[in-house]
């Protein structure tokens, strides 16, 4: 039998381990009591305890899930605080906040009296119409949804670090880690689309863990009605979920699953995406509309063309960015910058620069390919593991196939849409570091979450558009690609 002190501390491993999920308002105890039961078996722990451990437990699920919310919050704060600033639109702005007035008013988007070609779907911009429709036409009102889009992100990635790591210290420091990111942070305070993106990406997957292909599909539409390029999720998860149909079923009992996930995943995004261009199809204003008096060939024929716009992409700018270059943010996207003359020195800097807090992102880099090597590790040994399952699936999704596309004009403010998985390649990482020594790997983690933070605070002006010194701008330049 172990004494007192070891009960107490395997009994804090095992609640951290096992602590279950929220599901509404209440626990799902059950669902992982026969699961500990073997574990306290096998550790020969002292039985006697095993109804206070299940006591405590939802105490400290309470715990971690105010902990995600009141993380979320703060990220709230820094997104809300200043919103309106800087004023008028910045960047592609112009575009999205123009397609969103244009919703409002006609259904569709309109060049003045005459239809106008866009090459993206339409749902980030009904969000964004959404926003000016409730709080105006201003700064506030293009950028609030967007705002709120982060927030959930936030609240998103802990609950998925909480599905796959089981650790309330873990979940806690992916939760932190997405809110002191800048390029999360420049995304959730400008109206673009790539932030609506990730937060159906990141929906589709939380409840892809659960096994709600369902819900991952309707999702995954929502994020193709956004961009396309939530495709290549559909796909990747579209395939996993057909794995896992073979894999449990034999004989006549693989038909019903087999035919049920294919229908999910190519039936189901493609007819939310399509309900989405609602406003196209019901509006006589529509571009192409005019191609034929047939509405689905109309329809087809403005996605070649959409899609010949995207393929054909080219054109030089100024902070185009190979995508090999993005973990390490070695270019990142101007959205804005003026020269005022409001700091009290004679030279001033005003700058919106979507970058990854660098500490944060150039550890992820390396994580990601720690990550992968472990991932292969598990696949030679047949022993696949969720967690770094989402990861690679993640970064592949999300990352990989810009490769693909060499000649086409890229950015990397793109890499929002894999932020989260490089987050959670991180506390993979941390994890592992926390399982070969539980007290240094635990105060190494910290000290690095600390470290991001500080990080995160030197280069906070040049993420929210704060008026500093042209030497305070200058210094904050590591690399003479982030000019």
């Amino acid at each position: 039998m172990p004494n007192d002190g070891n009960d107490e501390s395997l009994r804090q491993q095992l609640l951290l381990r096992f602590q279950s999920p929220l599901s509404g308002a209440g626990l799902h105890l059950l669902d992982f009591q026969g699961e500990l039961l073997q574990e306290l078996k096998s550790q020969r722990y002292l039985l006697r305890n095993y109804s206070t451990l299940l006591t405590d437990a939802p105490t400290l699920v309470l715990v971690t899930y105010v902990g995600i919310y009141a993380i979320a919050a703060i990220g709230f704060l820094l997104r809300i605080i200043n919103l309106g600033l800087p004023k008028g639109l910045i960047f592609d702005e112009v575009y999205y906040v123009d397609g969103a007035r244009d919703l409002l008013a006609y259904g569709v988007e309109v060049d003045g009296s005459k239809a106008e070609f866009i090459v993206h779907p339409p749902v980030g911009k009904w969000l964004i119409a959404a926003g000016i429709q409730i709080f105006g036409n201003d700064e506030f009102g293009w950028r609030i949804s967007t705002v709120v889009a982060g927030v959930i992100s936030i609240i998103l990635i802990g609950l998925i670090a909480q599905r796959l790591f089981r650790s309330r210290f873990l979940t806690l420091l992916a939760t932190f880690l997405a809110t002191v990111d800048g390029l999360a942070l420049v995304h959730s305070r400008t109206s673009l689309l790539d932030n609506f993106l990730t937060t159906f990406i990141l929906a589709a997957t939380y409840f892809f863990i659960r096994k709600n292909y369902l819900a991952t599909a309707i999702f995954l539409g929502f994020a193709l009605g956004t961009k396309w390029s939530a495709v290549y999720f559909i796909a990747i998860f579209g395939a996993i979920a057909l794995y896992r149909a073979f894999t449990h079923h034999t004989g006549r009992d693989l038909i019903k699953p087999t035919l049920t996930r294919m229908a999910t995943f190519g039936i189901v995004p493609v007819v939310v995406y399509v309900t989405s261009w609602a406003g196209w199809f019901i509006s006589d204003r529509g571009w192409g509309k005019d191609h034929s008096t047939n509405p689905i060939a109309s329809f087809i024929y403005y996605h070649q063309q959409m899609l010949g716009f995207h393929t054909g992409l080219s054109q030089k700018h100024t902070y185009q960015a190979d995508p090999w270059t993005w973990l390490i943010q070695s270019r990142p996207t101007s959205f804005f910058y003026q020269s005022p003359k409001t700091c009290g020195a004679d030279s001033c800097s005003q700058e919106v620069l979507a970058m990854g807090t660098p500490f944060l992102w150039w550890a992820g880099a390396i994580a990601v390919f720690v990550v992968a090597g472990f991932w292969v590790k598990s696949i030679v040994k047949r022993r696949m593991e969720p967690a770094s399952t989402i990861i690679v699936v993640g970064i592949a999704a999300g990352y990989l196939p810009w490769f693909a596309f060499q000649d086409r004009t890229v950015f990397s403010f793109y890499s929002i849409v894999f932020q989260p998985f490089l987050i959670f390649a991180i506390i993979y990482c941390a994890r592992w570091f926390i399982s070969q020594n539980q007290r240094w790997g635990t105060i190494g983690s910290a000290a690095f979450a600390l470290l991001v933070f500080f990080n995160f605070l030197y280069f906070l002006p040049i993420f929210v558009g704060d008026v500093i010194t042209y030497d305070a701008w200058s210094a904050r330049m590591w690399l003479p690609s982030w000019i």
